[in-house]
């Protein structure tokens, strides 16, 4: 049962953590990476699909990102849909290619990213102390039901603890890395 309980945390922290490398991801540093079209939504045929549904999504250089829609009648839309986004981008459109060029970041914007980032942080660490809370209530219903010895209760959060401290130490560290790459200019 202790066995499970530290296994299901665990994973979850860990899904926490995924969650959080994801939502990094989206926040623009200066550089032009693939990713940050992700979740850029394309009217097709009446229906929203992701924009790489639609389209070969390629780096042209470090500050561009190339967008070259399957279908020809796309190129309009996919676009507009990159421009709607509100992403802070203004593509520009040469043949079936679409350029997106990545703008360069204020120094303002660069702290107002940095905010951004830290809320992330903030929220995925407040996910994971909620994961050692719910464990560690379960732990004292199993000994309130006398279902685990206190020794293995005690034994069992400690361990819980340790993994909530390693979860928090690798978010702290996701963030001061995307921090070092915001004030990189």
């Amino acid at each position: 049962m202790i066995a499970d309980l530290k296994k299901t945390t665990e994973t979850k922290m860990n899904k926490s953590i995924e969650v959080l490398k994801a939502d990094l991801g989206k926040v623009r540093t200066g550089r032009a990476h693939t990713g940050l079209l992700d979740h850029v939504q394309v009217d097709y045929y009446g229906s929203p699909v992701p924009i790489a549904q639609v389209a070969n999504i390629t780096l042209v250089d470090a500050r561009t990102i190339g967008v070259q829609p399957w279908e020809k009648n796309m190129v309009g839309k996919v676009e507009k849909a990159i421009r709607d986004a509100d992403l802070g981008l203004n593509p520009a459109t040469q043949g079936d290619l679409i350029r997106v060029p990545m703008p360069m970041l204020t120094e303002e914007r660069r702290r107002d990213l940095i905010k951004v980032v830290k809320g992330e942080g903030e929220t995925a660490k407040v996910s994971v102390r909620n994961l050692r809370r719910d464990a560690n209530n379960a732990l004292k219903e199993a000994l309130k039901k006398k279902e685990i010895p206190e020794d293995d209760e005690r034994r069992a959060q400690d361990e819980i603890q340790k993994l909530t401290d390693k979860a928090v130490a690798e978010i702290d560290r996701l963030l001061a890395e995307k921090e070092k790459d915001l004030m990189a200019v």
